[in-house]
Parts: structure tokens; sequence; C-alpha cells
């Protein structure tokens, strides 16, 4: 009974194939119910078909009935022609015309009954409610009888859902590139295997976008190149790059970007009803591997939320007031759906989507309300971008989600002025310890504010600044030291000599000149500042205390440690009376003050004053504070300085674990934990050991910073120090 779709050309077998022969679930129990679920375009009516139509051509079953089961309507018209084929009475034939619902009820009272072997497919369920007893109707759920199998695909997750669910994905890479092989060969088309890959990747291995995709290139004879030219393309929208609908291949009844329309509509009709649609929004500008929970329920998400709520659907206006926990339920509303997977377990990644539902969604957006969203998602971003990283895989995704936001609205997020969360990213990069992949997102960005600024504007010199700062991070600080110079000169020139932003830079032009070799010109540096600072902002304002605390490093570092170490004390006194004992920079001064002690000849003072000032960090800011594990990395350099090798290489160890549980292995202060730890093992006497972990920690530091930096320089100091030092006792030893 009913019309079963053919088999789709170049039909692939798949793992759910399987999961769906079997009758026995993980638990044991027979499985009478098998749902199929997915998002629209996955392929589960065909896995459907293949198994009804095996299941006929074998013989094991004795009645099939396939129901187009869009709607309650359409399944009761099935039931009732399947009553008439198996009771064949006149009576049916007139009840399947007059009165469906009990010819459906008499059909299924036989598939309750009989002992002769059945299979109903209901494809394509919409809605779980039109199966549904409720209100005194007509339950039209297939009966559990043994004797009987159910299969039903649907795009719903439901709980309710009854039987056994298979989640239906996308195809495999493998399955992916031989459907396309396949596809393409059929028509005498031998297209280069590595653009087949590179197409399937680009569709996302759907394989009703793949159909799709294959039939169109054909019919227009393009190579897969070529479409993927045309499909990278942001002036073609997906409905240009498919077939007509006269030309659709498989049966299909509708376009990729067609499929998921009825799904949303469905969605949006859930409660909180009206939501999943503007949350479906927000989504598509994202990152499609995953959205952190608190950018998507953040205040600028759930404003958005209210003010672009359907407004037909339970009679909210929009402007409704909306909280987290409705924002969380529309993400479970696509989630039931099956247009985005909702894992609250997973916090950083909680939603993910596919790339092509996102990119109907955005095609399905006015240019000007694209735009507005675009702003809307980065100020999401932004506020739920913590000030300090301590979750490093928090700062990974919301930089992904900065990426995927810049990439599909690159020219919103500088209207009416450059957006904060550009820079963010950038800043994250670097904090991440990826300070050449900083360096380059704030090329770009210069680039980017030059086009649309102009080289004088305020957002320009903003990006040479931050430019200039990751510069020198990344090792170059001479390179920074002369960017910051050519900086200072054009603002002069704009701003003049006492405007914030000239004295910042004049301040970062001190510091790497300081870094770049030059400790008494970043000291003189230091000092015409504070001059300036002095005379505009008073002695207590926080910009001279720190402007006084570089300039009593550098001074030290000009070769007067005891001078350094003594001006500390003072500084910290003024400190404690203008910002309290708990000030960050109060705390960052007492961290001055310990390590010029021990420069000074102190290593013990060095160390008290380190575990002093660890537990207040520790009070203040938490144990994974990137400063809190500065501090402590200093902490077990004094004490290896001090003469107890033991307890610094146990403190390194231990912050070797924390740094890779926190900063991850790439990160030049993981880096330095390990350079520590192997500078313990080697006074210990371990001289070649200590020799043979620098030389592994050798690759990663040029790996990650490259030849040039100061600390693969320190690193090569190192393993010669510890080369020459084991020969030495080999040659002692031999002796």
């Amino acid at each position: 009974m009913g019309i079963i779709p053919r088999q789709a050309d170049c039909f692939q077998h798949r793992d759910a194939a399987d999961a769906l022969s079997g009758t026995v679930a993980t638990g044991g129990a027979e499985v009478l119910c098998h749902v199929l679920s997915g998002t629209g375009g996955v392929g589960k009516t065909q896995l459907a078909a293949h198994h009804a139509r095996t299941t006929w051509e074998t013989g094991t079953a004795d009645l099939l009935v396939w129901v187009t089961a869009t709607d309650r309507a359409a399944i009761l018209s099935a039931y009732a022609e399947a009553a008439v084929a198996v009771t064949g009475t006149d009576d049916d034939r007139r009840l399947c015309t007059d009165d469906p619902e009990r010819a459906a009820a008499r059909f299924l009272n036989w598939a309750q009954s009989t002992d002769r072997r059945w299979l109903i497919v209901l494809d394509d369920v919409a809605d779980p409610l039109d199966l549904s007893g409720l209100g005194g109707r007509l339950a039209l759920w297939p009966p559990a009888n043994p004797q009987g199998r159910t299969v039903v695909t649907t795009r719903r997750r439901d709980a309710a859902l009854p039987g056994h669910r298979i989640d239906v994905g996308l195809f495999t890479p493998t399955e992916a590139v031989a459907y396309l092989t396949a596809k393409l060969a059929a028509q005498d088309r031998q297209d280069h295997p590595e653009d087949i890959t590179a197409l399937a990747r680009d569709l996302g291995r759907l394989p009703l976008a793949l159909a799709q995709a294959a039939t169109y290139l054909v019919d227009l004879h393009l190579s897969c190149a070529d479409y993927r030219t045309r499909l990278a393309d942001r002036s073609r929208s997906l409905p240009d790059l498919v077939p007509e609908d006269s030309g659709l291949p498989d049966a299909h009844r509708a376009t990729v970007a067609a499929t998921w329309a009825l799904s949303v509509e469905h969605a949006d009709r859930l409660r909180p009803r009206g939501l999943a649609r503007p949350m479906l929004h927000l989504i598509a500008l994202l990152d499609p591997n995953g959205i952190p929970t608190t950018v998507l329920t953040s205040p600028p998400a759930l404003a958005y939320l209210a003010a672009r709520r359907t407004p037909a659907q339970g009679g909210h206006r929009p402007g409704h007031h909306i909280g987290t926990e409705d924002a969380a339920d529309a993400l479970r509303c696509l989630h039931r759906l099956s247009l985005a997977d909702h894992t609250p377990g997973t916090p950083h990644q909680a939603v993910r989507v596919h790339a092509l539902v996102q990119r109907a969604t955005r095609e399905s957006l006015p240019d000007a309300a694209c735009d507005a969203l675009a702003r809307t998602c980065a100020d999401a971003l932004d506020v739920a971008w913590p000030d300090t990283e301590r979750d490093t895989a928090l700062a990974r995704a919301l930089r992904a989600n900065a990426a995927a936001l810049t990439s599909h609205a690159p020219s919103a997020l500088w209207e009416p002025q450059a957006h904060t969360v550009l820079f963010r990213a950038g800043d994250s990069l670097g904090h991440a310890g990826l300070v050449t992949a900083a360096v380059t997102h704030f090329q770009d960005l210069h680039a980017t504010a030059r086009r649309h600024r102009g080289p004088d504007h305020a957002e320009a010199f903003r990006a040479r600044r931050r430019l200039a700062w990751w510069r020198g991070m990344a090792g170059d600080a001479a390179g920074a030291a002369r960017a910051y110079r050519e900086l200072s000169v054009d603002e002069l020139r704009l701003l003049g000599p006492d405007h914030a932003d000239t004295l910042d830079t004049r301040h970062a032009l001190a510091w790497w000149r300081g870094m770049a070799g030059d400790a008494a010109g970043a000291a003189t540096g230091f000092e015409e500042l504070l001059t300036d600072y002095l005379r505009l902002l008073g002695p207590d304002h926080l910009h001279c205390l720190v402007t006084r605390g570089n300039l009593i490093h550098w001074r030290g570092e000009a070769g007067d440690a005891a001078g350094a170490a003594t001006a500390f004390d003072d500084l910290l006194a003024d400190h404690l009376r203008v910002l309290g004992p708990d000030h960050p920079d109060t705390l960052n001064v007492r961290h001055g003050r310990a390590w010029w002690r021990g420069t000074a000849g102190d290593a013990a003072g060095a160390a008290t004053g380190f575990e002093e000032l660890l537990a207040d960090y520790l009070r203040v800011l938490g144990p994974d504070h990137p400063t809190v594990l500065t501090a402590r990395s200093d902490l077990a350099h004094w004490r290896a300085e001090a003469g107890d090798a033991a307890h610094a290489a146990a403190a390194y160890r231990a912050l070797l674990a924390d740094s890779l549980r926190v900063l991850g292995p790439d990160h030049p202060n993981t880096l330095h934990a390990r350079r520590g730890l192997a500078r313990c093992q080697g006074t210990a006497g371990d001289a070649a050991g200590a020799a043979v972990v620098i030389e592994e920690l050798m690759a990663d530091y040029l790996r990650v910073l490259g030849p040039d930096h100061a600390e693969t320089a320190n690193a090569r100091a190192d393993l010669a120090r510890w080369r020459a030092e084991a020969d030495r006792t080999h040659d002692g030893g031999t002796a």
C-alpha cells in the first residue's frame, strides 16, 4: 500500500541502514518501532525506503503500508485504504470515503490482532500531535504487535516519540566523496578527486545538497571547481545554485533552501512560541561548530529575541520580556526540529548547526536586518567575553565565533564604528600564546581600518597600536619600538602631545625600547613621560604610579638592581595609600619588589616575598589567573636560585600541569615552565637529561615563537649550557 519512493541514484549504504535492520535494542528488548530522526536532507526517507523495499523483496512482510505522514488527514487516508486492502469488504470501502477515522480504527485493530507480518512506514512525520489521541481522537500510532514493525522518519527529536530512535546525520567524508564520484561518473564526468573532496566539504556532506549540486553542475556543464566558485560567491543565493523545481533529482520535493522552511515554522509554534526563528537568526551568523550558551543567553541576545519575536505566535507582543530560560527553551525547539544540535553538557560549544541551514537563514533576511543582527551578535560576544581569559576552551570558542561573524558580515562591524569584538579577538589570540596569529589579525584589521576610515583615523591608530604590541610579543622588540615611534609622530601631529593616546603610545615606545636592548633609553623615556603625567594628572593618578614602576624597572635593567629594590619599597607605600592592599597594581608592585630584591642578590628574600605575594594573589585573583601562574613561576625560579632545587622542581612540575590545563601546551608560559623544570634537573646534577629536555623543547619554541624570539634564544643558550656541562661531566668521569 502506498508508493515507496524510488531508490536514489548512487544510493550509499550507511550505518543507519544496519541499525534499522536490528531487532534488538541495546538493553535486549525487541524493537518494534524505529524512529529515523535528523534534519531535512540527510536521507531519512531513502533509508526507510531501502529498508521497506528490502523487507518486501525478501518476503519478511505480508503487508507493507507506506504513509506520507505530513499531516493527520494523510495518515487517516492511508490507514483507511489499508483497511480496505486487508478486509476487502464493501463496508470498509464506503467508510474509506465517508468516515476515514472509523476505517483507520478498523485497520489498527486488525494490525493489533493479526498473526500476519506487517510493516508500516510513517514517512516525514511533521508533528507527533497528528498521531496522538489527544482530546478523545483516535490515536494513530501503529500498535505493538510482535508480528508488526513500524518505521518513522521525522525531523523531530521529541522525547514523546515512541520506539528506538536512530539519529541520521550527514554522510561521512568517505560516503560523500563516493556518492559524488559515482553521481558524476554516471554522466561520464571524471572530475579531479581533490575537487570532488573539496566540494563535498563545502556542502557540509549533506546528501540532499550533494544530489542537487551534482545535478545542477551536470546540467550547466560545470566542473566541481566551477561550482565551488559559484558557491563561494556571496552575490548568489542557494536557490541560484540548485536545479529549478522541475529538474530536481531523485523525486526531491523541495530545494535545499526550502527544505528547512517548514521545520522553522513548526519550531516557531512550540513553546516559547515565536522565539525559534529569531534564535536561528542569531545562530546563523556564528560558528556552526559550536556556540557558547552564554552568547545566546546574553542581554543583547535576549533583547533581540524580545524585539524579533514572531508576533503571530501566542499573542506575545514584540518587546515582551524574555529571560535566559526562554532563550534556552528556544534552543530546545530548534533541537527538537533538528535545525540545530543543542547539548547543554558542553556549554562552550552548546549549539551546533549545519552551515547550509545558516546560509539559508541569512539569505532570508534583508541586508539591513542582517547588518543589525551582526552588530547584535557582536554585542553578545563582547558581553560573554571575560576580561581575563581563565578558560582557554571558552576563549577558543569565542574567537571561532568572532571569526565566523566577521566572515559573514565584514562591513557591518565597522558601522557606526569598529566594534570592540574585532580587537578583543586579536588580543585573545595573543593572550593564548598565538602571538604570530595575533600579529596577522591586527595587520588585517589595520588594513581594513585604513580602507574604511583612512590612515589617520583613530581606529586605524588603535589597530596600529595593537599590531605593534603583538609584534613585540612575537619576538620583534626592535620592530615594535620602531612601529610605536612612527605612530607617536603621527599622533603628535594629529592629536597633540597631551592626548591620552599619544601618551599611551609613548609609554609603549619606552617599554619596547628597553625590550630591544636599550634599558637606559627606556628609563629616559619613562622619566620624560612621568614628568608629563605628573603635570597633567597629579602624582596619585594610576598612570603616574604605573609609569613610576616601569621607570624603576628599567633603571634596574640598566644596572641599578639595588636601587630598583629600594625604589619599589617607596612605590609600594604610595600604592597602599592610594589604591589599597588588594588592588592588582599594588600586588604587581610587590611582584616587582620581590624580583629586584632577588636580582640585587637576596634570592632567599625574593622567594619569601613571592611566597607571601602568591597567597594574596590566590585570594584576590583565583588559582587560574595568568598573573598567578606567572608569580608561581617566579617563586620556583627564586627557590632554585636560593639553592632549594628540590622544592623548585616540585613547584615547576605542579605549575606545568596547571599551565597545560589552563593555557594549553603551546602557550609561552607553558613552554617557560618546561624550561624551568629542565633547569632544575640540570642543577640537581642531571645535565645530560636537562639537555635532552631542552632539545625537545627547542622544537616547540621554533614552531610556536620562531627562531628570532628572545625566549627561543634563551632556550638555545640553556641547551648549549647543559650540553657543555654534560660533556664536562662525561669527560671527568672517563678520566
